[in-house]
């Protein structure tokens, strides 16, 4: 995207224990228990994802040393970047990877935290309706975008010239998706400001409304064009 300073790939976690055990958890304090890492089939996942990256980096000859990968804090993302860092060969614990907890998984409230993965149904719902109406307690897809903005103004001013894999969760990244394939629409604006008034002026119910369109599977890779 020619109005951002690096390129950017998007990875949904791979398979995890929540998503074997159809749960949802979706708050900070449950997301980083160790308990709700990946599963067994969420580490293959992973592990073929890194292997599909590192294929994209050396065929459009992206040196590994300008690679940066930027994570959730939660124990399910931070399990599938630490396999993909693996597979890269970049230490995990290095200045090449970052836990940034504003690409945290979206909190879906108390009444949803812990429940059946079915009730995410009720919740998109909600989201085509009112995507500024959060559910009980939780983050509306508006919230979402408030932070994913901080996030990547974030990464924006600390890396320039990179490629940054983003490691995240599904609602996360499909709204992501969704708001920077309609900022693409917007000026020529290239500085800190112009990032945030790009993502302000797509921050309506027309757009934020149509994040599904853009879901992930577990465990899946895709460059942000």
């Amino acid at each position: 995207m020619a109005f951002l300073k690096n390129r950017y790939w998007i990875l949904r976690h791979g398979k995890s224990i929540p998503n074997q055990c159809g749960l949802i958890v979706s708050s900070l304090e449950n997301g980083i228990l160790e308990e709700y890492q990946l599963a067994s089939d969420g580490v293959h996942q992973a592990r073929l994802a890194g292997q599909s990256f590192l294929k994209d980096l050396k065929e459009k000859d992206i040196d590994i040393k300008n690679v940066r990968i930027c994570y959730s804090p939660f124990s399910r993302t931070t399990h599938t970047a630490k396999v993909v860092a693996s597979v890269l060969d970049i230490p995990f614990e290095g200045p090449q990877c970052k836990a940034i907890e504003d690409i945290r998984e979206r909190f879906f409230g108390p009444s949803f935290e812990l429940k059946c993965h079915d009730k995410y149904h009720e919740i998109w719902s909600l989201d085509e309706k009112d995507p500024f109406m959060p559910p009980s307690g939780g983050e509306s897809v508006a919230d979402v975008v408030t932070r994913l903005t901080r996030a990547l103004t974030v990464m924006e001013s600390e890396f320039e010239g990179c490629t940054l894999l983003v490691v995240s969760h599904g609602d996360p990244l499909q709204i992501l998706q969704t708001v920077l394939n309609a900022a693409k629409e917007q000026g020529q604006q290239t500085d800190e400001n112009g990032l945030i008034s790009r993502m302000e002026a797509v921050k309506v119910p027309d757009v934020l409304s149509q994040h599904r369109k853009f879901a992930l599977n577990t465990g899946e890779l895709r460059q942000l064009v």
